[in-house]
């Protein structure tokens, strides 16, 4: 029996949900990379919300828990902190195994294994490991040993607590196989070099097929003898790759690993010399498979975890990173998800921090924090010291901080820089006078804390009142280093809302006056904000005017936007739809550091 009609049939509703607004950088995370091998290359970073995740991971004695428990150390404590994986030395190829169930780590069943097998292939050469008996294992460390045993030779094998993982002996990317061919002097008409088993003739005139022009010299037959062998479409010659320096002619394998070590060399003229028999120092890349079916034997890859069902992707070896490389691949995989970056590793050379460094500051969406323990920095006279380095530079997005007790030091200047809730009241910070729990404070001459302000180099300082501070607060440049955090979010926080005012609505922003406004509003609702958490305030602007606003004129708002009128904008851009050039005249708060006093008193 029916209803009745549906109301849809008079009253029709569509529904239509907004699109979740798109989140901005993470303004709150600093990023420490180490050298440990904790994490992967392929993995690269994770996120810790506390001290004990790190230490589970890294123990707690690395450099990564070092750094880390002053960064988690600092007072509100901050929220999170990320550690990256620096290859600082070639790394090893590996497979790590999938995570195994309590019931999958029940040893019985291991126990009960006295014949496994599996296949696996490392460094491209397949091995079959066979005749595994765990019968004896007490526990899976005793597992890993026994396949260990098996792999001794070629791979180790650890079981982490919840996992197999095997790792290649080798590390790097490996290198192709080479040798050289020198001619010493003009070779005679009819002399042969055979490379890979194809013979190559000298002619003194018209050559064809495999036959080379003898030159006026030694080095002009070596430049005949690059052209042909660069064009060769022979099978045999094809597998290398050559390049002619004056009388030497260098043949490099095409592929990478051991196999071009069999590639031979032959001559039949003294005015020849090989670098040998054959080409060398081919070495395979650093590689781990995933395990396969054995041809015998009781299957345990997947007991193992180490299948392509169960195991992360494989990780090949890599050569070592310079500092620079590793940070250019966290700014361009991990770029919103950290602020603050710093090495927990003491072998970062000062060059290398330069080069960092200038990274950032050409980036200008991060700081870069670093620690220096030289006692150069004390001393007025000295010039070349990392810190007078970084200040002759000008930079404005790293941060310096001496301290002769804590080649970490820094880590905790940044787990209190970054602790600022952008989106509450009063919550900017300035670095000045803030204190950095778990540092020994320095107790300084005032030559040696002239010469550390003088350099811009920031440093923990006891004072004769029984209290120590963080002092200035400074980057390299001479700003204050909230200013420099607060524009970063400013910045970031402006690009944000104006995206999402595009992401999220159902229809278009117009062309037009109107559409302007609502732009200008997004604008000006995060200026709003900025003067709610202090980072802006009314004031005098003491730069050039533009719209409404003049040199010498009072920001009554903290705040100015202008937004030119629709019929200002070029044809071009109105086809190009773009938006009018919108100006924003900001003031910041500032903050008092140093206050002079003059008591007068009258008796």
């Amino acid at each position: 029996m029916s209803n009745g009609l549906p109301v849809s049939r008079r009253i029709n509703v569509t529904l239509s949900l907004a699109a979740l607004a798109a989140q901005g950088a993470n303004l709150n995370t600093a990023l420490i990379l180490g050298a440990s091998t904790v994490i992967d290359t392929n993995e690269r970073m994770r996120p810790y919300a506390g001290i004990t995740d790190v230490a589970a991971d890294y123990g707690t004695a690395s450099p990564e828990y070092l750094a880390a428990a002053l960064y988690f150390g600092q007072t509100p404590k901050p929220q999170s902190v990320c550690i990256g994986r620096w290859a600082k030395t070639a790394t090893s190829g590996s497979l790590r195994g999938g995570v195994l169930s309590a019931a999958q780590q029940a040893l019985a069943q291991w126990q009960a294994i006295t014949n496994g097998a599996f296949n696996i292939t490392i460094d491209g050469t397949a091995r079959n490991v066979s005749a595994l008996n765990f019968s004896s294992a007490s526990n899976l460390n005793g597992v890993a040993s026994i396949v260990q045993a098996a792999l001794a030779s070629y791979a180790t094998v650890v079981w982490t607590g919840s996992q197999f993982q095997v790792t290649s002996k080798s590390s790097g990317i490996g290198a192709a196989a080479s040798g050289t061919i020198t001619l010493t002097a003009n070779p005679a008409a009819n002399d042969t070099v055979t490379i890979n088993g194809t013979a190559v003739t000298f002619v003194a005139s018209a050559p064809t097929g495999s036959q080379v022009l003898i030159g006026a010299s030694a080095a002009a037959t070596a430049a005949n003898l690059q052209a042909f062998l660069a064009a060769s479409a022979d099978a045999n010659l094809s597998q290398c790759s050559y390049a002619t320096a004056g009388a030497v002619t260098t043949v490099t394998a095409i592929a990478v690993g051991t196999a071009g070590n069999a590639i031979t060399l032959a001559k039949s003229s003294s005015a020849i010399t090989l670098s040998g028999a054959t080409l060398a120092g081919g070495v395979a890349a650093s590689t781990v498979s995933y395990a396969t079916a054995p041809g015998s034997g009781t299957d345990v890859s997947a007991m193992l975890g180490l299948t392509s069902a169960l195991a992360s992707a494989p990780v090949n070896g890599i050569s070592a990173e310079q500092p620079t490389d590793a940070v250019a691949i966290f700014l361009d995989r991990f770029a919103n998800k950290f602020l603050g970056i710093e090495f927990a590793d003491t072998a970062v050379t000062d060059d290398q921090h330069v080069a960092v460094a200038a990274m950032i500051e050409a980036d200008q969406a991060h700081i870069y924090g670093i620690t220096t323990q030289n006692p150069q920095a004390l001393d007025s006279t000295v010039t070349t010291d990392l810190a007078s380095r970084l200040k002759a530079l000008n930079y404005q997005y790293s941060v310096i901080q001496y301290s002769s007790a804590s080649p970490y030091a820094i880590s905790s200047f940044l787990g209190r820089l970054l602790t600022v809730d952008f989106n509450g009241n009063s919550t900017t910070i300035t670095m000045d006078y803030k204190q950095e729990p778990g540092i020994v404070a320095e107790t300084l001459s005032t030559s040696q804390a002239n010469a550390l302000q003088a350099k811009n180099c920031n440093v923990f300082a006891a004072y004769q009142n029984n209290t120590s501070i963080v002092q200035y607060g400074v980057t390299p440049s001479g700003i204050f280093v909230d200013s420099i955090y607060n524009a970063i979010w400013f910045k970031n926080a402006v690009q944000t809302a104006v995206y999402n005012l595009q992401y999220q609505s159902p229809t278009k922003i117009p062309q037009t006056d109107a559409g302007n406004a609502l732009i200008a509003g997004a604008i000006s609702s995060v200026c709003d904000q900025a003067v709610t958490n202090g980072y802006l305030a009314p004031g005098v602007w003491n730069s050039a005017g533009f719209g409404a606003i003049v040199q010498g004129q009072t920001l009554s708002k903290g705040y100015y936007v202008y937004t030119p009128p629709i019929s200002s904008q070029s044809q071009a851009d109105r086809e190009a739809r773009k938006s009018v050039s919108f100006q924003v005249a900001a003031k910041e708060a500032g903050a008092i550091g140093d206050v002079d006093i003059a008591l007068t008193v009258n008796r």
